[in-house]
């Protein structure tokens, strides 16, 4: 081999090895090894640029903007209301093909995000049994078509580069509505042992976690906790009391009845969101924040995987002095924390309870980076129901040009994006905030290696290696193993970088085997979406586990029956819709 060749091998190993073995962001490593491409000189200035621009890369970009629009719409707050009509199994069949239907033409982040407030609010069944259902259905049903979630038009890329047909928009349908059906079946069989988890909450293990001090001058001071009355509050528990005597900091755990308050104890409370209002009713207590109390209604935020407060706290990320806003409270789960509010560790997937300021939420905080805001100031008023009429209507005629080859989907996005912002709909300042720039980074990175890759003659050596490797082996076991491949990286890394990663391997077995590249396609393709076990492993997933307050045991206890439904229909039904031919 070359010079050439083994630095880009050694590109390629190092990127898989970031992505697995550190938290860096994807869309940084990714764009680092396109940038190393150029200026190592494995691809020209062009190359680069036109990996940045492709097509398909542009249709993701302005389809996740035209989401935005499609969030404020009714319709999705028409799909809750009929939540509450019906036995648990028709509720649950009603929400799997609803929220599978919705997640076919829009972002099913923003479907889940969506549809979280309503199933909340849903006063006959426990949240806990829907949520997980809901984004079930979501991963399942975008894989429906071709804009129902970005690794689709991520894998019609490599496509593209590739000279290979492109993905219509109904091409995964076949397979993708057997996939639905076979999760629905498991969903009907395993109705009864959802999770309930809000049986399970008691004092010892109230989610939020809350800070509090006896203040100088309090009326607490020198009262029991009894006396104080701050032990048989509803959901809400004393946990500890650290105490600062002479130079000292003493931890009290646990607290009992006849404990003292003195001046300047902090008093660290577990209790969920009322508890807030709660502990500012107590005479005596001054909560963590209490400054920029005045009435305002509280934001809920989760920490998400690319956030920069990942392993700081909040004292360290200066906070209010970056978003506006003070954290009165934090959540990780079921898990006890520990220590003051402002010096607990913040990790990917924690619930923060918030006070907004004025200038929380403005286009320079890029809060969708940070955070996957469940309730608060990223969720938007509902449009009127005639202002809602036109956005759906005009998205529908979009996709219903591009599906009958009038108006290529790229340039009715662009019209239609163009048409929000003439009419406000949308705001400038909302497609700037929500612009997926990690999306373009990790997409066009792995475009730029895959061009450097090819003209290094990596791709072909790759072909001949794995085509003498699976010789004799029976092209379904080589498909098998080319969706496992995807499934265990999507895992542990993205979706779109665990599609970016595999799919040109893909695309080179297939022409080393000499077959039809699709059947590998598709196994890419569904094998991104196959992100059921782990609830860090989707957006989605991490969004229901924290807002549903679920266990790991509870959240797997379902996710391994999907998994596996999913798993044995995609294996099944890819190689009858898109046969092994010969080249």
């Amino acid at each position: 081999m070359t010079l050439e060749q083994y630095w880009v091998i050694g590109m390629v190993l190092t990127l898989v090895g970031t992505l697995v073995c550190t938290r860096l962001p994807a869309s940084w490593v990714f764009a680092a090894v396109a940038l190393l491409s150029y200026v190592s000189n494995s691809l020209s200035l062009n190359e680069l640029s036109a990996s940045f621009t492709d097509s398909s890369l542009l249709t993701l970009v302005l389809l996740l903007l035209a989401s935005v629009a499609l969030e404020k719409t009714r319709l999705i707050s028409w799909v809750g209301v009929q939540l509450s009509r019906g036995g648990l199994r028709t509720v649950l069949t009603k929400l799997w093909f609803s929220t599978s239907v919705l997640s076919s033409f829009t972002a099913n982040t923003a479907v889940v995000a969506s549809l979280i407030g309503a199933i909340k609010r849903n006063q006959r069944y426990a949240p806990s049994k829907l949520m997980l259902p809901m984004a079930f259905a979501a991963t399942f049903g975008g894989t429906l078509t071709l804009i129902g979630t970005s690794t689709n038009l991520v894998i019609n890329s490599f496509l593209d580069r590739a000279g290979l047909p492109l993905l219509q928009f109904f091409t995964t349908t076949g397979v993708a509505i057997g996939v639905v059906l076979a999760g629905m079946l498991v969903l009907w069989l395993i109705a009864d042992r959802l999770p309930i988890t809000e049986k399970a909450e008691d004092e010892q293990n109230l989610p939020y976690f809350l800070e509090a001090r006896i203040a100088a001058g309090s009326i607490l001071i020198g009262k029991t906790v009894s006396d104080a009355g701050l032990r048989h509050l509803r959901k809400l528990y004393l946990a500890e009391i650290q105490r600062v005597i002479g130079d000292e900091k003493t931890t009290i755990i646990p607290v009992t009845p006849e404990e003292v308050l003195q001046q300047g104890d902090v008093l660290l409370f577990a209790g969920d969101m009322e508890s807030v209002a709660v502990l500012q009713e107590i005479a005596g207590l001054t909560l963590y924040g209490h400054h920029t109390m005045n009435g305002q209604s509280l934001a809920e935020a989760i920490i998400s995987h690319s956030s920069s407060l990942n392993g700081v706290s909040l004292k360290d990320a200066q906070f209010r002095e970056r978003f506006d806003a003070v954290v009165v409270a934090v959540r990780r789960g079921h898990e006890r924390l520990r220590g003051g509010l402002g010096t607990i560790e913040l990790q990917a997937g924690d619930a923060l309870l918030l006070v907004p300021g004025k200038q929380f939420g403005d286009a320079s905080q890029r809060l969708d980076k940070e955070f996957l805001l469940v309730n608060g100031v990223d969720s938007a008023t509902r449009l009127s129901p005639r202002r809602s009429a036109w956005v759906l209507a005009s998205f529908a005629a979009v996709i219903g040009l591009a599906m009958f080859n009038v108006l290529p989907l790229l340039k009715g996005l662009t019209l239609f994006v163009a048409g929000l912002l003439l009419t406000q709909v949308v705001t400038l300042s909302e497609l700037k905030r929500r612009f997926p720039i990690d999306i373009v980074l990790i997409v066009g990175g792995a475009l730029a290696l895959s061009q450097a890759m090819g003209n290094s003659g990596i791709s072909k050596l790759l072909a001949d290696e794995l085509t003498a490797g699976f010789s004799g082996v029976h092209y379904f076991f080589v498909m098998a193993g080319v969706y496992l491949l995807t499934l265990f990286l999507t895992e542990l890394m993205s979706n779109n970088a665990a599609a970016a990663l595999v799919c040109p391997i893909a695309i080179s077995l297939a022409q080393g085997l000499g077959i039809d590249p699709m059947p590998f396609i598709m196994a890419v393709l569904f094998g991104a979406s196959a992100s059921f076990i782990s609830p860090w492993g989707y957006q989605t997933n991490l969004l229901v586990f924290t807002v549903g307050n679920y266990r790991l045991k509870q959240y797997v206890g379902v996710g391994i029956p999907m998994a596996i439904a999913y798993t044995f229909a995609v294996l099944a039904l890819i190689p009858l819709m898109f046969p092994f031919h010969s080249l």
